[in-house]
Formats: C-alpha cells, structure tokens, sequence
C-alpha cells in the first residue's frame, strides 16, 4: 500500500496522514538538523504520553517529544511539540493543557503552516506562559538564543518549511501588511540585510541579524533599520533609497529570531530560492501570465541550449530571472573547469565569475516589482543585477530609456531564453509596436500586408527573441502547445521552418499548474541556419508535483528524508548530456526524428513521434498472438465509417424541450446519459439535424475532444436515436455485418475500450489551447483482432452485456411513457 510512511526519528512504518507528511515529520527534521538534537533524544513512536497525575493509566499522547539526556524520563522531558490542524486558538488551548501536565518548559504548537511555541514559567506555584518565536538548539537555554556569533551559523535545507512559517504568521500578526506583494517587498530587503550581514561580519564578532528572546522589540528594529541603511548603500540599483523596512517591530523580531541561526551564503542556492518563492510565488497571481518556470524545467532548457563562455544572454521577459541565473551557474560550473585546467586561485575565479555576471547576462521585464524580485535574485547569488532593465520588451527598441539602449541592442546576442506570459486575454496592441513584427501581419494573395489590430502575446515575444538574436544565436522558448500542432498557428511553424530546429522537449500537463492549466512544450531554435537532418526530443510525463501543486514521490512509503521526487526532468538533462558526447545515443526520454518527417507532418509535438509506448503495445499484442488494425484501414476497406455530431444548439434553450442534447460528459459506462437539465425543443432538434447524420441503433459514439475524457465510448440504442450530439462526439458505425476480421458493434466497443487503445491515444491527444484534442489521429490507434476462439468469447459476452442493458432501456422507457416518470 502507498499510504504508509517511515517514521524519520524511529524507523517505524507509519500512516502516511496530511499531518504527519507536512507536519510532524518535516518538523521532526528540523529538529535534528537545524537545531542539532540527536535522534536519540527524540522520540515519536511510540508517542510519549503526558500524564496528569503519576497514577494516570492513559495519559496525552505527544507527536514529537524532545529530552535532555537519552532517558526518555519525564524528568528530563524539555520540549513536546504537537502537529495538528486544529484553529490556531485551540492549538494554543491545547499546548498549555499539555505542558501544565509535564515537566517540559518548551512547547510546540506546528501543522506545517502555521506555529505557536511557547515558554513555560513557574512562579510562586503559579504556571504563566509566553510565547517566543523560536526554540533554544541541543545544549543552548532560551536566553542564550540570538547571541550568534558569524561562525555560528549554520546552512539549512528545510528554509522553505521556515519561509511557509514565517508566511503564516505575518498573515495572521503583521499590522499593516498583509497584501502578498507587499509581504514579498519586506521579506526581500530582509534577505538582502541577512546576506549583507554575512557578508561583511567577521567569523568571531556577533552579527547584527539577530534578536534575543528578552531584548525590548524596539532595540532589534533600530539595529535592523541601520543594517539596512548599509544594505540601500551597496544595493542601490535594487532598493530605492526612500525606502524602509515597515514589519511592525513585533513582528520584525519574530522573523529574525526565526532565520538568524542560518547561514544563507552558506546554503545551497536551490535552497534559497525555493524558499524565496514560498512569498514570491503567491505575490502573482497569473493575470498577466506571471508565474514562476520550475527550476527543473528551467534546468532542462538551458542544458539543451548549451550556452557558452563568451555568449551574450538575454532574457526579454526574465520576471524573477530564472533562466538568466540558471544560465550564470550554466557558466559558473564551466570557468570552475577552466579554473582547475589553467589552475587558478578563488580570487581570480571569483573574478571571473563576476565578470560573467555583469558582461553576459542581460534581462528586460515590465513589471517594476518582477525587476526588483529579478534584480534582488540576481544579488543574492552573486552579481549581474546591473543588467536587469524594467523596460517593455515590444516597445520600439528607441523608445526604451537611455541605460537600457546602450546595454541592449537588437541582433547583438547569442542566446535568448523565454517563457513569455500566454492566455488567451493577453494581447499586444498598438500599431507602433505591431509594425515591428511579421507575425502581427495578414498578407493577402498578391502577397500585401496590412497589420492585424491585436496579436497573441506569445507569438510576438518568440518573434522579439528571435530579432534579439546574432544570425547563428540560439533560442530556447517555452510556448503553448497549441503552437506546435493547431492550424490557427500554422504561421508561427511556418516561421520555426525558417531556421535550425535542435530540440524540442514535451511538458507535463502540470508543470505550471496550479498557477496555469496550460499544456507547454519548449523548443530550441537556431536562427538562419539550415535544418540539420534530425530534431532532437524529449518527453517528460513527470515534473515533480501534481496540478495541485503538492510533491509526488517514486515511493511515497519512504522515509520522508529519502523520498525521491518523481520527476523525468533530471533524467533527461543527464540524456541530454550524453547525447552531447554521443549523437547516437538514445536514452529512455530522448529521441531523434528525421526533421523532414516533422516539417512534413506540420506537427511538433514530441510524444507524438515517441514510439516506445506504441512498440510496447504492439508487442505486447503479439506476444498474445493478438492481431492490431488500425482504425484508418478499417475505413479504407470500408468495415467501418464515421461523421461527426450535430452540433451545439443556443445556451438558452437547454431544459426547455424534451429531445436530449448529448455531450461528452453523458458517455458514461458505454451508455449515453440524458440529462433532462439539457433537453431542447423540438424545433431546435430540427435545425440541427442533418439526413446524412441520422443515427442507427448500434452506431458507437466516440469522445474526441474537449475533455480528459477523450476515448470514451458508448453505443446508441433503439431508444437513443432522436438526440442531438455535440460535435465533440464522433459517430462510428460499422457497415459490413460480415468482414474478415469478424468485427461486430459490440465487439467495437470492447476494442475502442481496451487498454492498448488507451496506451496509445496518450500519444495522440494535443492540447489545443486548454482542451485536450485527439482530432483525425483517432484512425491511426490500433485496435486488437484476437483469436478466433477468444473473439468469440469476448463477443458472446459483449452481446449479453447490451442485451441486457437494452431490455433495462425498454423498461425505463415503458415507465418513462406510461407512468409519467420524469427522471431517467
């Protein structure tokens, strides 16, 4: 079973509850190792129990209790933590019940969001409690919290579960700030004050970024307040110079007590960033197309472009600058290799590094708080946040302000990345920005042109990267998935066909989601260079995180500190290197295909060419000695023949008629759902139905668009002619009785249904926009033929199975019409 977990403290197999993944476990982490207690002294399974009174045979159960020597003693209990998802109020009520109860004087109150922790005191026989904002480390008491000196400090790699705290608190206490933007704002200058911190204090002096759990609020915010007038000082093109930190001074304390014992500089970059986006990520809210690129998927495209030491890097729509700071690492890793060839120093590499950062890499974003989240990102691994322009992209490059022209200039680099904004309500208008671009011009027969009135945010981007290019320069762009295969795009292909196509990578459907439910798929694109004789692929079916946006694991039974995160991504970084030193090699996501098959086809959409999965059933069928037709050849030899649905009759007239109106979501278990909610007039039937899409008892009605429901079948019965079909719904009858396959209509229905069918529609289903659509490749599916033995099993079965369901249709609809039942 997949809903068991190991324990990180005991090693037991647990039950894997919300609370215990998100909570007690990540706490249980913690613990161990940002505050150094030794597994030993903590226990979790089994619980400790809190016991009222020494008699007491029952007793409280803790989640986490934590002691000062290793006998798990109620005389040396020193911390119990509780990980429940009651409202704050009640975990507060609940935390002083339990450490009235026991000898520990520190408490935990934590669901993985949201924490209370509190200090027990003991006066006169009287119990007061206080709340404090962190709990003392192995060997350290409460008062000695917030005496760090520079060489204390320790890395972390639980900083996101820290920033998802801290969130939940300045939410919940902040006076004053309580806007997303605004908290993210705040928490960048306080990362910045924490890195210049580090910085610049000496291993043995105290750092300023600190507070102790008795120092007076007021105190800590005047020393916050002049590490930050240093802060404004040395990043000036970050943080205009009128401005202040506004955390009310209670509130501030909170949030350094809660991150000074960390070393940032220290800790891993990924690290750091992933926790950024804890306040970042919920500051954008989409309406612009603003989300934030996984870094995975950001990895995967640099590494596919390969940029170079010496490229010039531009990003025209950086946002929080992903690809611009994946590509410095990019650079960073390759002087680390010159570095140990010619034997460099660390300052002369450091040198080096910097140099990079400030020359090559280059970036333009519109919005002023994206700049400064991009310009802040850029400081805190290094340099290069001179190079970050708050400019718009697609304004005519002369209308750009004096800094940016004279850094930037079209045709001048040799690498552009992009995931521009994309939906459907994001247009670029202006004939002044329009005539600039082809992709914004109609041409007529005679080959004149006149501009359109708006155009498609995505497609003028990928025009504007393009025309940022040197002749030779590479692009790597992550656009829509309707771009690679809709007519209604046909122009922008027509576009990639002018230039070197080296790769194309396929998306998760939920690689942005939930932030966006677009289906995306990157592409790298040479500029006027000719097509070489095979475009690279990749497909990735795993990006990490499900539509909701929670982790997904290899083994969700593992212990919480070894699960690995199920996500190809990695996996075809490491191919795409190796391709890189082997052209020939073919890894299990990465493939090649002849180019000519690709343009020809006008489709470019990797997992459509990614036989593996169609090989597999193939096999599979004839290692059963299971023969497998197509559905196109089924129609060229005329056994069967199909049309599509009628039609959608007006909104207005669903529910106020009697003739139903069939739509993808009423196939259901093979038979066709009337649903009274959408019946329609009589007449409207009539305006609707065509003599040529009469439908026949035995017709097989087949979902081909619109819906993750997509190869679903039903078959009609005498009693489900006279109904209107939606056009999203294919009709498929067969019409030799007698064939050579021995295919009947109910046999049809099992194969349409089968799981070999269903294996490889997954490579023929495209997301046209957001609806995924299997259009005409529906007839390239195999259907499996089996013996002659066992298709006669199958069919009897099948044919008992609608024999019965059509004596229950006649029934229902004897009741139906002689009973007055209204609800069928």
């Amino acid at each position: 079973m997949t809903n068991r977990i190991i324990d990180y403290i005991s090693g037991q197999e647990i039950f894997a509850s919300p609370e215990e993944i998100y909570a007690t476990q990540v706490f249980s982490k913690r613990l161990v190792e940002d505050y150094g207690y030794p597994k030993e002294l903590i226990q979790t399974r089994p619980q400790y129990k809190v016991r009222s009174h020494p008699s007491d045979p029952n007793g409280y159960p803790v989640d986490i209790a934590v002691f000062e020597k290793d006998k798990h003693s109620q005389k040396f209990l020193k911390i119990i933590v509780e990980c429940k998802q009651p409202s704050r109020n009640d975990g507060l009520n609940q935390l002083k019940h339990y450490l009235k109860f026991s000898t520990a004087l520190i408490g935990v109150w934590f669901n993985g969001k949201e924490s209370i922790y509190l200090q027990k005191n003991e006066r006169s026989g009287e119990i007061t409690f206080d709340e404090i904002p962190n709990i003392p480390s192995f060997n350290q008491t409460v008062d000695e919290m917030g005496l760090y000196r520079r060489r204390d400090l320790k890395q972390t790699h639980n900083l996101k579960s820290v920033f998802q705290e801290l969130r939940g608190y300045i939410a919940g206490n902040s006076v004053g700030i309580s806007r997303d933007e605004i908290i993210a704002k705040e928490m960048i200058n306080l990362i910045l004050c924490k890195i210049y911190d580090e910085r610049f204090t000496k291993p043995d002096d105290m750092v300023t970024f600190r507070a102790t759990e008795k120092e007076d609020i007021s105190r800590v915010k005047k020393r916050i307040d002049g590490l930050f007038i240093k802060v404004k000082a040395k990043y000036n093109d970050v943080l205009d110079q009128n401005e202040n930190i506004e955390f009310d001074e209670k509130t501030l304390k909170y949030i350094v007590s809660k991150l000074q014992q960390y070393c940032f500089i220290d800790t891993d970059r990924d690290t750091i960033s992933d926790a950024f986006e804890v306040f970042i990520g919920s500051s954008l809210k989409g309406e612009q197309g603003q989300f934030f690129t996984p870094k995975n998927v950001i990895r995967a495209l640099v590494e596919a472009v390969d940029p170079q030491l010496g490229n010039n890097i531009i990003d025209p729509s950086s946002g929080s600058c992903g690809f611009l700071v994946e590509s410095l690492k990019y650079l960073w890793a390759k002087i680390d290799i010159e570095a140990e060839k010619y034997g460099w120093n660390d300052i002369a590499t450091t040198e080096e590094k910097k140099a990079v950062a400030i020359k090559n890499i280059k970036g333009i974003e519109k919005d002023s708080f994206l700049t400064k989240i991009g310009k802040s990102y850029m400081a805190i691994i290094g340099d290069g946040k001179g190079g970050i322009f708050c400019e718009d992209s697609l304004e005519q490059p002369q209308n750009w302000n004096d800094q940016t022209r004279s850094q930037i200039h079209l045709g001048s680099f040799d690498v552009s990345f992009s995931n521009p904004p994309f939906g459907k309500e994001i247009k670029v208008t202006g004939n002044a920005k329009l005539s600039q671009f082809e992709l914004a011009r109609k041409y007529d027969s005679k080959g004149n042109f006149k501009l359109t009135k708006e155009a498609n945010v995505s497609s003028i981007f990928y025009e504007r990267n393009m025309q940022l290019l040197k002749d030779g320069g590479i692009l790597g762009i992550i656009l829509p998935e309707t771009y690679f295969h809709a007519p209604k795009q046909s122009v922008v292909r027509k576009n990639f066909y002018g230039h070197n196509i080296k790769y194309i990578i396929d998306l998760p459907h939920n690689t942005f989601r939930p932030h966006n439910n677009a289906k995306c798929i990157m592409i790298v694109i040479q500029k006027n260079r000719p097509q070489q004789e095979f475009i690279n692929m990749a497909v990735a079916e795993y990006c990490g995180h499900d539509h909701n946006g929670n982790p997904i694991f290899e083994d969700p039974r593992a212990p919480i500190h070894e699960r690995v995160i199920k996500d190809d991504m990695p996996k075809i970084i490491n191919e795409i290197r190796q391709t890189r030193i082997d052209s020939s090699f073919k890894g299990q996501f990465t493939f090649k295909v002849s180019a000519s098959e690709v343009i020809n086809s006008d489709i470019l959409i990797p997992r459509y060419f990614w036989n593996d999965r169609i090989v597999e059933v193939l096999n599979k069928a004839q290692s059963r000695n299971i023969q497998m037709i197509t559905m196109q050849k089924l129609i060229d030899e005329k056994v069967i023949a199909c049309f599509d649905g009628h039609g959608s009759p007006s909104g207005e007239l669903k529910g106020t008629g009697d003739v139903p109106y069939i739509r993808v979501k009423d196939i259901v278990n093979w038979e066709v759902y009337k649903d009274n909610t959408a019946l329609i007039p009589r007449d409207e039937y009539t305006k609707l139905f065509r003599a040529n899409k009469a439908l026949l008892e035995n017709d097989i009605l087949y979902v081909r668009r619109g819906s993750y429901r997509i190869g679903s079948v039903a078959m009609l019965s005498v009693y489900d002619l006279t109904v209107i079909l939606t056009r999203e719904i294919l009709v498929i009858r067969i019409l030799k009785k007698k064939n050579k396959y021995g295919l009947s209509p109910n046999y049809l229905l099992y194969a349409l249904s089968h799981e070999f069918t269903f294996e490889q529609a997954k490579n023929k289903v495209f997301i046209d926009t957001t609806l995924p659509n299997i259009a005409s490749r529906w007839k390239e599916l195999y259907i499996p033929i089996y013996p002659k033995e066992e298709m006669e099993i199958i069919t009897a079965k099948m044919d008992s199975l609608v024999k019965s369901r059509n004596e229950k249709l006649k029934i229902m609809d004897e009741m139906k019409r002689d009973y007055e039942v209204y609800n069928t």
